[in-house]
């Protein structure tokens, strides 16, 4: 089976959001959380790169590794999900999170800030595929329909890759020859422990 990944191309990324809101409309995503965000390093200085951040789905999952009621769980296609039935909204879990991708709807205090949430590759949570009680917690469910999550299919630069690992790695090689430069695969070693040789 497939090990999915993200991947984003900081060279392709021109900070248009289309990634931000296509997950929020997608997901019905509630008010103050972002699944996913754009970051730009070095704002208005020679080397400026813009990256789309998320859950990158990590091999070993620090969040996992540290959640206190074992909430995190990973599918067969190693993506990385949590249930909110189980979440007590320790925190523990943003503070490990080399991506800051946990989020919660309110600030407070140990346990007073709501369930946790995060992006999901859009596979939702536990619960039944495609049922309203699955998307009302965890969103749309695109991986059982046989589709990629929304925001790489709506980057209008395809900087936002997803997919099978070896595959997108390979898009991203063929790139880098192309282009005769690569300023990295943002997050890849972090979060899945290998490079992309070029």
């Amino acid at each position: 089976m497939a090990r999915m990944k993200f991947l984003c191309d900081a060279e392709r990324c021109i900070e248009c959001n289309a990634c931000v809101t296509a997950c929020k409309n997608e997901n019905d995503v509630p008010w103050g959380i972002n699944r996913r965000r754009v970051v730009t390093i070095n704002d208005g200085k020679p080397g400026e790169r813009s990256v789309s951040m998320a859950c990158m789905h990590c091999t070993d999952a620090p969040c996992a590794a540290v959640c206190p009621v074992d909430c995190f769980y990973t599918t067969a296609d190693a993506v990385v999900l949590h249930s909110k039935d189980l979440c007590i909204g320790c925190g523990y879990c943003f503070y490990a999170c080399p991506f800051g991708a946990p989020q919660y709807p309110r600030t407070g205090n140990f346990g007073s800030r709501g369930k946790m949430d995060k992006c999901t590759f859009c596979a939702a949570g536990p619960e039944p595929d495609s049922t309203e009680i699955e998307y009302d917690k965890y969103g749309a469910n695109r991986l059982a329909e046989g589709k990629l999550p929304l925001c790489a299919e709506m980057c209008s630069t395809k900087s936002l890759l997803a997919g099978d690992g070896e595959i997108i790695a390979e898009i991203y090689k063929e790139r880098v020859t192309q282009r005769g430069y690569g300023s990295g695969a943002w997050g890849w070693r972090t979060a899945y422990r290998e490079t992309v040789g070029v």
